[in-house]
């Protein structure tokens, strides 16, 4: 079945002067998944995101979403279809509240644009919404405070919030658990754990065990190219992945 996959890509190549930072990716996301994209540095996992959003051109290859060719599209375009970069495209404004930086999000998903100059009475159309989206997150009793004064995850968890207040079907995360402690780290993984019964999830991730944990499928790319792909208990007797990824003190 077509509709099987939300995203497809058939032989996506970035160039820069002669370098091939992604090179032939050939990639397949199911719908209703958590698919990871791991390797080592430099592997272009970044660039691969920045094609995806199209916050980069591809210099060969196509990029389908929900069957549809989105490879000449613009990023705002492709984000209103429903394929949303968290932590990129949804910057958490510090000296707002929680509520008033998921409202303001709302209000952009509504066409709205950023009318700070427009009546409360209009904003306070989207508070009830704005309320359910940071239960989702678990972020009921931080609805009133500035997101400056927030710990670290949680502002994490605020970004996931504004990103879902853009009401996607597939979100792609950059790298959710970075400069977390295990705490955060644990929370955050069951958040996603949780949207992911709802939304369909590509993330760039460096913490092997929150891979290994969240993970349904996953495609180990090194310098540019699909080196494996498949679960994790797979991937870990793969002698390839060991020598380009794990061996290389990731493990």
């Amino acid at each position: 079945m077509a509709d099987e996959f939300i995203l497809e890509t058939e032989g996506l190549t970035k160039e820069f002067a002669g370098f091939f930072a992604v090179r032939d990716v050939t990639l397949k996301v199911r719908r209703g998944s958590i698919h990871a994209l791991i390797g080592p540095n430099g592997a272009g996992k970044t660039t691969c995101f920045n094609l995806l959003t199209k916050f980069l051109k591809p210099s060969a290859g196509k990029i389908l979403y929900k069957g549809q060719d989105i490879t000449a599209m613009a990023p705002a375009d492709v984000a209103r279809m429903g394929l949303v970069r968290s932590f990129q495209i949804s910057a958490v404004f510090p000296h707002m509240t929680a509520l008033e930086n998921v409202r303001v999000a709302l209000q952009r998903q509504q066409g709205s644009s950023f009318d700070f100059w427009r009546s409360k009475s209009v904003l306070n159309r989207f508070n009830e919404r704005a309320r359910e989206l940071l239960n989702d997150v678990g972020l009921s009793e931080f609805a009133n405070t500035p997101a400056v004064e927030m710990p670290y995850g949680r502002k994490r968890a605020l970004e996931i919030a504004t990103t879902l207040a853009l009401d996607p079907e597939m979100m792609l995360l950059d790298e959710p658990m970075a400069g977390m402690g295990h705490e955060d780290i644990d929370k955050i993984a069951a958040l996603i754990k949780r949207i992911s019964a709802k939304y369909t999830i590509l993330m760039v991730e460096h913490n092997l065990s929150v891979v290994a944990n969240l993970s349904d499928i996953i495609t180990v790319l090194t310098r540019g190219q699909v080196l494996a792909q498949g679960h994790y208990s797979e991937l870990t007797k793969d002698e390839r992945v060991k020598e380009a990824y794990l061996g290389a003190g990731h493990g």
